[in-house]
């Protein structure tokens, strides 16, 4: 039977209690979308002016926190001028949907309200328990079923791993001491430089391409076997690993590696790496820590000057000898750890994190009116017996009414 909670504007004001007097947004029958502004240290905005029209167009009144889109090059005169309401945090946060990217100060929200960020669930379960005690229904993003065509336009995972992973690369090339495309000069021939990407998902993808635009030589690795083609697509050349099977789950991301099979990949993808110019990292499992795939013996052996730009230090790193956040010189290899790539990209970042939101919103709606279709597979994902379904693991609703939901049993289980 299918189910469907609707959700008004005036119940949740009547929920929070009063809109505050003097506040300029206008709550009449229209719904409403709140965008806070981000922690000091992000500098992204989760919506931008030109895809605030698609919101109303799904009648949503928008309204932005003063200065939220500030870091990102987003002035609050061009959300004004495409029909946004500028307000205080407590107008952002008193939406029916507040959209973020960041987990907001949820203790000023209340029951009833729709909360849609990257909630990065599996890494921070309290967190997750606090939200959903609060009664709020939680989206978290992060959690999309990528695998559904309807949920590419949507996926948040993606759009900032592309650009992670450009930057990545990028960042690489300004720091090595060294040209990266090969230049015939009358003073003599340069060599390019030789880049080894490790992993092969979006963001390794994005790099691969990134550096042969730049003249790079390209070495890459993955785990997953469907990713040769693709790398060899790109102008890469696939580190073949001996003893290599298709290490991929039913969700996308790559299976968890026995210990002796992380040691022959690190073995023979680091000896490749051993007269690399630039070495960047990729390699994520979702919801847990990253695996080290540079160890610190491996750094040992790496020419001075090399580079080592590690993707995940968020999530504990990538490179053994990693700092989150900083930039260290380790045996005379530079080691970037930058926590928040998208970040040092705001303005597009922003843009397409903004388009995802929007196309997410359009599940939300029935009728000019907030409707969760508890049976959609964006929110719950893909049924029992569809090829597309993923055991214990369901779409981006996370929380609703009190609980984690149903769809959710791994997440249940690791929250306790």
């Amino acid at each position: 039977m299918l189910r469907v909670t609707l959700l008004s504007a005036t119940q949740v004001a009547r929920t929070l209690g009063v809109l505050v007097e003097d506040s300029s947004a206008k709550l009449g029958d229209k719904m409403l979308a709140g965008i806070p502004r981000e922690p000091e240290s992000e500098t992204r905005v989760a919506m931008v002016p030109n895809v605030v029209p698609k919101l109303a167009k799904l009648g949503f009144e928008v309204i932005v926190e003063k200065g939220a889109g500030a870091a990102a090059g987003y002035d609050d005169k061009y959300y004004a001028a495409k029909g946004a309401t500028l307000g205080s945090r407590a107008d952002a946060l008193g939406a029916d949907l507040v959209i973020a990217i960041n987990v907001p100060d949820f203790d000023a929200m209340a029951s009833g309200q729709i909360l849609a960020c990257v909630a990065d669930p599996f890494r921070d379960t309290a967190r997750i328990n606090a939200i959903t005690e609060t009664g709020l229904t939680l989206c978290s993003m992060d959690m999309i079923p990528r695998r559904l065509s309807r949920a590419q336009s949507m996926d948040v995972n993606s759009s900032q791993d592309n650009l992670a992973g450009y930057k990545a690369v990028l960042l690489g090339a300004a720091e090595v001491p060294r040209m990266i495309p090969m230049m015939m000069t009358s003073a003599g021939t340069v060599k390019p430089a030789k880049y080894v990407v490790m992993g092969a998902g979006v963001a390794g993808l994005q790099a691969i391409a990134t550096a042969k635009r730049l003249g790079a030589v390209v070495w890459a690795s993955d785990v997953r076997l469907a990713a040769k083609e693709q790398i060899e697509s790109l102008g890469g050349k696939f580190i073949e690993v001996e003893g290599m099977a298709d290490f991929e789950d039913e969700s996308g991301y790559a299976k968890p590696l026995t210990s002796d099979f992380i040691q022959k990949v690190n073995d023979t993808v680091c000896k490749v790496a051993q007269d690399a110019d630039v070495v960047v990292t990729t390699a994520r499992l979702f919801g847990r820590a990253a695996p080290i795939t540079v160890p610190a013996s491996a750094i040992e052996t790496m020419k001075p000057g090399a580079v080592v730009v590690d993707m995940n230090t968020d999530t504990g790193g990538n490179c053994e000898l990693s700092k989150a956040g900083q930039t260290v010189v380790k045996h005379g290899v530079i080691i970037i750890g930058e926590t928040n790539l998208p970040g040092l990209l705001p303005h597009t970042a922003s843009l397409l994190f903004a388009n995802n939101l929007s196309s997410f919103a359009t599940t939300l709606v029935s009728d000019g009116k907030l409707a969760l279709n508890l049976e959609d597979e964006i929110l719950v994902g893909a049924p029992e017996g569809d090829k597309f379904h993923v055991p214990g693991m369901g779409g981006v609703l996370v929380a609703h009414e009190g609980a984690i939901h149903a769809a959710q049993s791994r997440l249940r289980e690791a929250a306790g």
